[in-house]
């Protein structure tokens, strides 16, 4: 049979006979140090710490009260329960030690059953509380397990919405991944230069910003084949066929957000698809929002996917090098794109290049994180 760990006491008292008394009437059933001082208390403390503090209020030099206050205000120290010892005789002021942090208050000359009886209340108490809160922890573990489960389950229903949306369309293979790495590659210049800082900093989750751009053409899921994947230019009637994928996709994911989803992953998702294809002069849609109307997220998805559109094939042209793709963007600055987003892009635009010569490296992609 494993023998049971004593619990510990600490008494404190400048009265040795008070000492030796109360160790008496303890040591039975606890491990007890019988200390002359606060002290001495504070250099055991170094060493051991006790289940449970005695201290005596009336003490020379520091008293119980100054103990206290020192115990709680220290991390290592402030549970630790401490019941003060009063002489009968004196007059203190219960009230006080209690707001400082005291559980009780026993008095002087001792009563063993008392004593041990105020002492296994306070020790069950704390029993109690210590129990409460592995339970509380355990709790909170199995809630972030099960919200990570939940999480990852909508993760994974949501890419494979954009990836099925990406199907449909036989012409922009690749094109989610490679987008959020020049929305990726963006907002890390960006950051890096203080551009647009106070903007970024209104973001409340960063983790979500660029996996929530896989969602900016999930309108096109309510296209008809036949316009999606036209071997030619489009019709007028057809481009405003197509041009309402914008609309379609805020209210598909404004239905995905009525289901209680993730709301902070689809709100951006929200704001991406329904502006990324507004213009800087205003001349875009499909809300004709002018500069900086157009939120900082639907201008940075501008870029890249215009820029994707550029060095992508399509059956009516062939892709235009990344050179002539950069070009494109940099002379359609202050009409089509944000300008100052246009600097960001020049600066990095040797790294959209690679993107398109390496397609490989636009799959090293953050998924949305629960």
């Amino acid at each position: 049979m494993i023998e049971r760990k004593r619990q510990t006491i600490m008494l404190v008292d400048d009265n040795q006979a008070n000492l030796n008394i109360g160790k008496n009437m303890l040591k039975g059933f606890y491990e007890v140090y019988a200390l002359p001082s606060a002290e001495r208390l504070f250099k055991f403390l170094e060493a051991v710490t006790p289940d449970l503090i005695l201290l005596d209020i009336a003490m020379p030099g520091m008293n119980g009260f100054d103990v206290i206050r020192i115990l709680k205000a220290d991390t290592r120290y402030k549970n630790i329960p401490v019941i003060f010892v009063t002489a009968k005789s004196e007059e203190m002021n219960e009230l006080e030690g209690l707001d400082l942090g005291a559980v009780d208050y026993v008095t002087k000359p001792f009563s063993a059953a008392i004593l041990l009886k105020r002492i296994e209340n306070q020790l069950l108490i704390e029993k109690q509380k210590a129990e409460l809160r592995n339970l509380n922890d355990n709790l909170i573990g199995m809630v972030k397990e099960k919200t990570a489960q939940v999480s990852g389950l909508q993760s994974s229903i949501i890419n494979i919405i954009a990836e099925l949306v990406e199907f449909r369309d036989l012409y922009t293979g690749g094109h989610i991944s490679r987008t959020q790495k020049y929305v990726e590659l963006l907002i890390d210049s960006m950051v890096e230069d203080g551009v647009y800082n106070e903007e970024v900093l209104q973001w409340e989750n960063m983790d979500y910003i660029v996996p929530s751009t896989q969602l900016h053409d999930l309108g096109k899921i309510f296209i008809s084949d036949t316009i999606l994947n036209k071997p030619g230019k489009l019709t007028p009637e057809e481009f405003d066929i197509m041009k309402s994928h914008a609309a379609r996709g805020v209210e598909a994911i404004k239905m995905l957000e009525a289901k209680g989803e993730d709301q902070l992953f689809l709100r951006y998702s929200e704001i991406v698809a329904g502006s990324h294809h507004e213009k800087w002069d205003g001349s875009g849609y499909p809300n004709g929002l002018k500069g900086q109307e157009i939120p900082l997220l639907g201008r940075l998805m501008a870029i890249a996917d215009v820029y994707d559109a550029l060095t992508s094939a399509r059956p009516y042209k062939e892709p235009f090098s990344p050179e002539e793709s950069a070009d494109i963007i940099i002379k359609s600055a202050g009409s089509h794109f944000d300008p100052v987003l246009v600097d960001v892009f020049i600066k990095i635009q040797d790294g959209f290049a690679s993107v398109v010569e390496k397609p490989e490296a636009a799959s090293e992609l953050p998924q949305q994180e629960g």
